[in-house]
């Protein structure tokens, strides 16, 4: 199967690793990266993101070791436009988060306008954080937590290191 998702990635988490496994456990990946120009269109909060070369260096890291664990073919693409790579033919599933499962069946929609037919979504559940909220981006930039969802010594009471 060809499998495809797309996302930021600024920076890379375990729910980001937790979307990327199960893409690899269904087939062959293709990951769209936001491009320069896209990427500050897909934060609501308006933070900065780091430039497409750095963000790929990150994810063509952590898809390398995943690829090979799973004996898979893989690539990184920029996305220019939101629908991104998933409304073209070749493609077979679409794997998103619950957050962005509604722009998965809008990509169906799309395909369906073009004739091509719908990509069967893999929704993956969020990656919690041990405070039992979700691990995201933004909670790592502002410093709640860390890429694996540990609160950072400031959010738990504890002393920061000297």
């Amino acid at each position: 199967m060809n499998v495809a998702l797309g996302g930021t990635f600024d920076p890379v988490h375990d729910g980001h690793r937790a979307l990327f496994e199960r893409a690899f456990e269904l087939g062959d990946v293709t990951v769209g990266l936001t491009s320069d120009t896209l990427a500050p269109n897909t934060r609501r909060d308006g933070r900065y993101v780091r430039p497409f070369e750095e963000r790929h260096a990150d994810l063509t890291a952590e898809l390398r070791q995943l690829a090979k664990t799973h004996d898979r073919e893989w690539a990184v693409r920029e996305l220019s436009e939101p629908t991104g790579i998933a409304t073209e033919p070749q493609f077979d599933v679409l794997v998103v988060s619950p957050e962005t499962e509604t722009g998965g069946k809008r990509i169906n929609e799309i395909r369906r306008e073009r004739g091509l037919e719908p990509l069967e979504l893999e929704v993956v559940p969020h990656v919690l954080a041990e405070d039992g909220d979700i691990i995201s981006s933004t909670r790592i930039v502002d410093g709640e937590i860390d890429e694996h969802g540990n609160l950072t010594p400031e959010r738990d009471g504890r002393e920061k290191p000297s």
